[in-house]
């Protein structure tokens, strides 16, 4: 074999490694979150149960894929009925680990005995590049009790722009 045909195989051997990435380094993406590990089919997410009330805390679920990426930065710290002002309030924290500011829109259920369910939303949660933001998501108590019925607060939607 010719010395060019030898230069020729060795330049497209190291293209084609370029191109496709080395098989176990997790490729060469372009974003901070390409090499970063996977989790299974299962999901992946936290669930806390440390508030005043003795009612459970929460659960964030989510998976692999870049979808459910502002899923996994966000954890309920506390979910409970505030006799205060008769709503259902959970606190979270969004923990923005980017390079990127980002403002999260976020999709929360409470969940509680039986079928008994009530959602609240909110919008606009700007956190800055690597730091992080709590605040609480309330919506109105429909019931007359002590809201005792609602015992678990879970993340059913979440996004980030």
């Amino acid at each position: 074999m010719k010395m060019r045909h030898v230069r020729a195989l060795a330049v497209f051997g190291i293209a084609l490694v370029a191109l496709t990435g080395a098989r176990g380094s997790g490729g060469g993406g372009c974003d901070s979150h390409s090499s970063s590990g996977s989790s299974s089919s299962g999901g992946s997410g936290s669930h806390h149960d440390n508030d005043d009330n003795g009612t459970s805390g929460g659960s964030v679920s989510g998976g692999s894929g870049s979808a459910n990426e502002a899923l996994r930065d966000i954890t309920i710290d506390t979910c409970a009925y505030d006799a205060a002002t008769k709503n259902l309030t959970a606190r979270i924290t969004v923990k923005n680990d980017g390079v990127l500011d980002y403002d999260y829109d976020v999709t929360l259920k409470f969940k509680g005995t039986s079928a008994t369910t009530a959602t609240a939303t909110t919008t606009d949660i700007a956190v800055a590049a690597g730091a992080s933001k709590s605040v609480d998501v309330t919506t109105p108590y429909a019931g007359t009790g002590d809201g005792s019925e609602y015992t678990k607060c879970e993340v059913t939607r979440a996004s980030r722009s």
